[in-house]
């Protein structure tokens, strides 16, 4: 039984809703708990292990400031907090399990909040160039991850096969887990399914300027800080300084080397140590300023030079938008500030199947070309576009099953006898193929096996379908109300009678516990009476217990009772 539950119990009961939802999301209670009243609830976060479990998310102020409760002087910065937390009573002491927690363990280095030095011309130069490869890269791999998710490991990152394919791709697989929680982060990209997929942000994020791109980056990744890391301005305290954030958290230190890793990759810490000038504003909790980002970037162009060996050379970084278009139609060869792409037959038939056609083709690509269409580009594109939609594949109205069809009957006979293709069970009939498999699985069996397929709708127009659509942008999390029934049903046990519920709950406790209570009695005449009695049972609105002093057996009504406190031995 705790003698401390009470006075908590009362504080919950009078909290409002949202402060309950932010303790017990501070606390980590889980929605579904199985408490009745706020008395459940205040054993519950009382319990050690409870308490225990909300250390490590203490800042190193709040952890300094526990240790001095427990030391019995003022706790000063992170009172508040703490007494939020239930971890110290309104007056400023500990609760009890407080003290044997943390009884043994020093007082935590306070944060030296003297800010970095600034960046010399040429440090500030290598970061600037770190955060536009860090853009650059990321862009590679959403446009990868758009095309086909990653598969993710139960902990998040990627699997090993798929960092093996982007050490292929020419992709650095060392920092893939970084930049894959940077896209989270800036809910560029969602795990869905065990797999990482984009969102309908990463379209707009992938179109825009290298400069809008790592703004937008920074201010997520600034968002989503942990609090031992943010200033009250909505910053982040000295870089060097983050270890030593949640000193309680054993898991920790990693965690703080990967984002200092982060923080490098933006270019928002040099080598040194020092600090670029860009950074600042962000550090300091201002919007981000990328004026002097920019200056050291190299400028982004707008044309290329299509060249007859069928590839394309850009002459710097092409801008965001044209490279995306471009690398519908064309795989990109080398990634530098002078990039190359190739047109294939491939590649020009994914773009078909992306919604282009030969003449939006060959407009866009004689919009930004400084050479025209060299002749072979453009046989490439017409003799892709004569074979596009060869096949067609479409639904059967009558039937409902996926109908095969083409004018060329050589390719249908062909289809017939493809060993790839057997999964899909294709049945001739009357110059076609059928199936039972869904028309969007046969399309993209079909398109994988490298065939000129289409979708056709039942208006007979073409249609064009992504294999891999965007997922929305996944909503904040709210974990106040996750626990909306959980603080409606401790309401409906709160009431008048909470001084006679929590008096049961003692005697209950002390007749588990065979305790000794001291019991005072309310007699007829209004006057009170002390007995010492060892609690033995508790029924029928009774409670029986052994008077030490007379020796005797008594039963005393609970309604009689006007206090009960256990003796310590």
């Amino acid at each position: 039984m705790s003698t401390h539950a009470r006075p908590l119990a009362d504080r919950l009961a009078g909290a409002s809703d949202a402060e309950l939802s932010a303790l017990f999301a501070a606390r980590s209670v889980r929605p579904d708990a199985g408490w009745q009243d706020f008395f459940d609830a205040a054993e519950a976060l009382l319990e050690p292990a409870s308490v225990a479990k909300a250390l490590p998310a203490l800042t190193a102020a709040e952890a300094a400031a526990l240790v001095d409760a427990v030391a019995g002087t003022e706790p000063g910065d992170g009172r508040e907090h703490l007494t939020a937390l239930a971890l110290l009573r309104p007056d400023g002491t500990p609760q009890p399990p407080v003290d044997s927690l943390i009884a043994d363990r020093p007082r935590p280095a306070l944060i030296d909040d003297e800010p970095p030095h600034p960046s010399s011309e040429a440090t500030a130069a290598h970061a600037a160039e770190r955060a536009f490869t860090t853009v650059a890269v990321l862009a590679d791999l959403l446009l990868i991850a758009r095309e086909r998710p990653f598969g993710l490991l139960l902990g998040g990152g990627l699997n090993a096969g798929e960092k093996r394919q982007l050490a292929e791709s020419g992709l650095s697989a060392e920092v893939a887990d970084q930049l894959a929680g940077l896209a989270v982060r800036a809910q560029l990209a969602a795990p869905v399914d065990r797999t990482l997929r984009t969102t309908a942000r990463a379209e707009h994020w992938l179109r825009s300027s290298a400069a809008e791109r790592w703004a937008q980056l920074a201010t997520a990744f600034r968002a989503s800080l942990p609090r031992g890391v943010r200033t009250a301005a909505g910053g982040w305290i000295p870089v060097a300084q983050w270890p030593l954030a949640h000193p309680w958290d054993p898991a920790w230190p990693v965690a703080a080397q990967e984002l200092a890793e982060t923080v490098r990759l933006l270019g928002l810490s040099a080598d040194d140590g020092s600090e670029p000038p860009w950074a600042l504003p962000l550090r300091e909790g201002e919007p981000a300023d990328t004026s002097a980002l920019v200056a050291l970037l190299p400028t982004e162009v707008d044309r290329i030079f299509l060249q007859n060996d069928l590839t394309a050379i850009a002459p710097g970084p092409l801008q965001p938008a044209l490279d995306v278009r471009l690398r519908t139609m064309a795989a990109r060869e080398s990634a530098a500030q002078a990039s190359s792409y190739r047109f294939t037959a491939e590649s020009v038939a994914h773009a078909f199947a992306a919604g282009e056609d030969e003449q939006s083709i060959l407009q866009f690509l004689g919009t930004i070309s400084l050479t025209g269409i060299p002749q072979p580009l453009g046989y490439l594109v017409a003799q892709t576009a004569q074979r596009h939609g060869l096949i067609r594949v479409s639904v059967d109205d009558e039937t409902g099953r996926t109908r095969i069809e083409s004018s060329d009957p050589h390719l249908i006979e062909a289809l017939g006898v493809d060993q790839t293709l057997r999964p899909l069970g294709l049945t001739a009939h009357v110059g076609s193929l059928t199936t039972r498999v869904g028309q969007d699985t046969v399309y993209w069996a079909l398109t994988d096996a490298r065939y000129p397929a289409s979708l056709v709708g039942a208006d007979g127009e073409i249609l064009v379908r992504s294999r891999h659509s965007a997922v929305p942008v996944p909503d904040a999390p709210d974990h106040h109300a996750d626990y909306a029934p959980l603080i409606a049903r401790l309401r409906e046990r709160q009431g008048p009678d909470a001084d006679a519920a929590w008096l049961d709950r003692e005697l209950e406790a002390a007749v588990r516990a065979k305790a000794v209570l001291r019991v005072t009695v309310g007699m007829p005449d209004g006057s009170t009476r002390d007995l010492l009695l060892e609690a033995t049972g508790i029924g029928g609105g009774r409670l029986r217990g052994l008077d030490r002093a007379a020796d005797v057996e008594r039963t005393l009504p609970v309604s009689s009772i006007r206090a009960a406190t256990v003796v310590t031995p």
